[in-house]
């Protein structure tokens, strides 16, 4: 099975989040592609905001109706502690052997690949497609087991480009925009979701 994983935070998950999903689901034949939130992220401060019961709760709403091919994947917030992808990649890994694995992300991560956790072990287990954003361009890092292909085989270690998202769109200017504006739409975020923020008085 050809499975993508989609990593962050979610903290709120946004059109951005699903449009790079709906890249992927169109451009890498995936049977699956799961949103795998984060306990704690190893590669920036923790934010604050909802608890993890939360901001799980918000992604399915995100998720309600968007495409039958896409689900949530709990072990990280299971494991709790750091979140960190090796890990993640050497459960699932033991836990289905016979699954292949590419990580979804933007191309605003790529210049922090070579400070990941055990990396190169990363790309034994998996691949990576990379979506272009606004002011980060597609850079491949210069580390070992990597090889850029234009379509995904199947197989790990290889690099894949997608289309740009095309939304400049950031969690952290959207906790921004909600505390300064509740009552406001900050744009951006699925109308359930907003919905929910709303009704629980979050991020003021």
């Amino acid at each position: 099975m050809r499975v993508g994983l989609l990593g962050g935070a979610f903290n709120p998950p946004h059109d951005g989040h699903l449009q790079l999903a709906r890249l992927a689901l169109d451009h890498l034949d995936l049977d699956e592609l799961r949103f795998v939130p984060s306990a704690l992220s190893p590669h920036k401060p923790d934010p604050g905001g909802p608890a993890a019961e939360i901001r799980l709760r918000l992604l399915s709403e995100a998720l309600d109706g968007f495409d039958p091919r896409c689900r949530i994947e709990p072990v990280e917030l299971e494991r709790g502690g750091i979140s960190y992808t090796v890990d993640t990649l050497e459960s699932l890994a033991q836990l289905e052997p016979g699954s292949q694995w590419i990580l979804i992300m933007g191309s605003d991560q790529l210049s922090d690949l070579p400070r990941w956790r055990r990396v190169e072990r990363i790309f034994q287990l998996a691949s990576a497609a990379v979506a272009v954003r606004p002011g980060a361009p597609f850079l491949i890092p210069g580390l070992p087991g990597i090889r850029s292909v234009a379509t995904w085989s199947g197989g790990s270690g290889e690099l894949v480009a997608l289309p740009g998202t095309e939304l400049d769109l950031a969690s952290r200017e959207l906790r921004d925009r909600l505390h300064a504006a509740p009552h406001e739409d900050p744009g951006g975020l699925p109308p359930q979701v907003l919905g929910t923020i709303r009704s629980q008085n979050l991020y003021r």
